[in-house]
């Protein structure tokens, strides 16, 4: 299970600190008992028909955080929010924010009912709402896992070979609010005794505006390298089995021949399928069993918005992303000293 002990000063660079996560196994919901997932056989897809929570949720608004082109966020979740119409005979619309902020804004001012989110941004949602959101479901990889890791890549022709011949050169992050694109990188590099800030190791530091824009400003050579996600599993020379760099493949957008990995972080919770709290008690049950049920009936869509393969979901609760409201803080708390 993720480790729930304080984490110190994330600002002091060589504080000894304790693993991230172990997040291979499928930890027990809070009360101990057996998380639900995709391969129950209790776990059945949503018959259709309208519901009676239809009355206090008359639509369903889906947030996609940024990180990829909106017309192919747009194509990639239309057969996704189709169905949930079709289930729920409710209409559904998809709200593609520019970044992870937009997603977050909006779940906070209640113009979003459910949005898929990364670690970090649910973290960031949940202060900013004051525990006005909850997860219901957490992906699956195709291993079984829950976790995903941070990779940084850099262009083969560059040189670089690993991640010490970093020092000098410029680093583009995805997004202040992504866990493998900002977050769990500076945690992680500052546990390897190495400064985030610009000028203390990398000479350079920006933001790609999200995760496929981050690498493909390394591949243009705005950066010399980048930091994105991948599921860590399945064939490398193919962007790993889901991920960003799997979608870029898939894409025509990147050869992994011209790219090379030159730091993995250690494995991180996935993010949560997360639905705001003051929605009723039934629609949320609803939308999780559509969740659970998604890649069993629907392996495809499923695919879709994992972006990459996935073997189901499990459920999602708050103590999952503990961890990561606390890093959240340590972060500010860190900013505030600079400043």
């Amino acid at each position: 299970m993720i480790s729930r002990r304080s984490l110190g000063a994330l600002a002091a660079a060589l504080l000894p600190l304790p693993a991230l996560a172990d997040v291979q196994a499928i930890p027990p919901r809070p009360d101990g008992g057996r998380r639900r997932r995709t391969q129950d056989a209790e776990v059945v897809f949503p018959e259709a028909g309208r519901r009676p929570w239809a009355a206090q949720v008359p639509q369903i608004r889906i947030g996609l955080l940024g990180g990829e082109n909106e017309a192919d966020r747009l194509g990639r979740f239309e057969p996704y929010r189709a169905l949930i119409e079709r289930t729920f005979e409710v209409p559904a619309r998809l709200f593609p924010a520019s970044d992870y902020a937009g997603v977050m804004q909006a779940l906070g001012a209640r113009q979003l009912e459910v949005a898929g989110m990364g670690p970090a941004a649910y973290a960031g949602a949940w202060m900013d709402t004051n525990g006005g959101i909850e997860p219901l479901t957490i992906t699956q990889q195709a291993d079984g896992s829950i976790a995903y890791v941070a990779v940084m890549v850099v262009r083969r022709e560059s040189g670089i070979e690993n991640l010490q011949q970093m020092r000098g050169r410029s680093l583009a992050w995805a997004d202040p609010n992504s866990a493998s694109g900002y977050l769990i990188p500076r945690f992680q590099l500052r546990r390897q005794g190495i400064g985030v800030e610009p000028g203390q190791f990398f000479g350079r530091t920006g933001f790609g505006g999200g995760h496929e824009q981050a690498v493909v400003a390394m591949l243009q050579r705005q950066y010399d390298a980048a930091v994105t996600w991948a599921s860590g599993i399945g064939d490398v020379n193919q962007g790993y089995s889901r991920g960003n760099l799997r979608s870029m493949v898939e894409k025509g957008m990147l050869n992994m021949a011209d790219v090379r990995i030159i730091w993995t972080s250690e494995p991180i919770m996935n993010g949560p399928m997360a639905a705001r709290t003051d929605l009723p008690e039934a629609f949320k049950r609803d939308f999780q069993m559509f969740q659970l049920a998604l890649a069993k009936a629907h392996p495809e869509i499923a695919r879709q918005i994992a972006r990459g393969d996935t073997l189901g979901a499990v459920e999602g609760f708050h103590q999952d992303y503990e961890l990561f409201v606390e890093m959240r803080r340590e972060e500010a708390a860190a900013r505030r000293r600079r400043s």
